[in-house]
């Protein structure tokens, strides 16, 4: 005889709170800092949602496919959040649903059905011009530790076509001076090891070794790029900081508009070494992304390239 069904599940705001702190350190164990970090932040929302709820036990969230419909409701209406953040958060909540009935707590996952909003087809990917990079470079600081490390991140973005990932993954002993030039081992989204040597061009290297002039680790697991936050001092940055800084500049240099983002930075990378004669594989090669030929129809598509390029 098949069992009464159960009663939705409520959770008290407490009871939440223990369940995403396991969910993030337990259920997620095998995934990068990085990932556990774009989880916890992504439910930080719901956890706001779920609290405001809770103030009233009629309006309590029930982890039943309504409800999940009535959060998504309020990202986008309320929160007036863009797809892709949507899409995000509801990722996240699904995920968080799979543990809560590994351990018993759902029969079924009541978020499966419930589909983030799908992401346009085909979107222009932003990238700066020539005189874009240019001013970038006026709005960061040459004057202050801060403003020489943001310059080097800057740098490896625009010239290097770095991600943040791999920014932040960095060593100081990644950095390897050789006859042949120099040269940065990296390790990118959903990599286990430095597997990749990325060649610095010359406008790569000199912000970078300006910015090392003053770092006198000696050790070289040291993080390439440090925090000079008050309290977080000499501690690694994360990809958010990353962001944070990035798109602080871009709005001191009135670049900050629509398409614009700090992953620009690293599209611009490919144009500059398309638009400068490099052969196709050889940018493919460097952007090591796999998303070369996406980025070359966006660019042909804005006027940025010409329709033959890479043919």
């Amino acid at each position: 005889m098949p069992d009464a069904p159960a009663s939705p599940l409520r959770l008290t705001v407490a009871e939440l709170d223990k369940r995403l702190a396991t969910f993030v350190s337990d259920y997620l164990k095998d995934k990068s800092p990085e990932t556990r970090g774009t989880y916890r932040r992504s439910l930080n929302e719901f956890e706001r949602y779920h609290a405001v709820r809770a103030q009233r036990p009629s309006s309590r969230f029930r982890f039943v496919e309504a409800d999940v419909e009535a959060y998504k409701t309020y990202l986008m209406e309320e929160r007036e959040l863009s797809q892709v953040s949507v899409s995000t958060y509801l990722t996240a909540l699904r995920r968080l649903c799979d543990y809560l009935v590994a351990r018993g707590d759902l029969d079924e996952n009541p978020a499966r059905g419930v589909k983030g909003n799908r992401r346009p087809q085909s979107h222009t990917r932003g990238v700066l011009t020539a005189d874009d990079v240019s001013t970038l470079f006026d709005a960061v600081p040459r004057m202050t530790p801060i403003g020489r490390r943001d310059r080097a991140m800057v740098a490896l973005m625009v010239y290097a076509g770095l991600s943040e990932v791999e920014l932040v993954r960095a060593d100081l002993g990644d950095v390897d001076r050789t006859l042949m030039g120099t040269f940065l081992r990296v390790q990118g989204k959903g990599r286990q090891t430095k597997d990749e040597s990325v060649p610095l061009d010359p406008e790569a290297v000199d912000p970078l070794e300006i910015y090392l002039m003053e770092r006198d680790d000696a050790d070289p697991a040291a993080p390439l790029f440090v925090s000079h936050g008050h309290r977080s001092t000499g501690t690694r940055l994360n990809t958010r900081s990353v962001r944070g800084r990035i798109n602080t500049h871009l709005r001191a240099a009135k670049l900050k508009k629509r398409g614009i983002s700090p992953h620009s930075l690293t599209h611009t990378a490919a144009l500059i070494w398309l638009t400068s004669g490099m052969p196709v594989e050889e940018v493919r090669r460097r952007m090591r992304h796999g998303t070369l030929e996406t980025t070359m129809i966006s660019f042909k598509k804005q006027g940025l390239l010409k329709a033959s390029a890479g043919e």
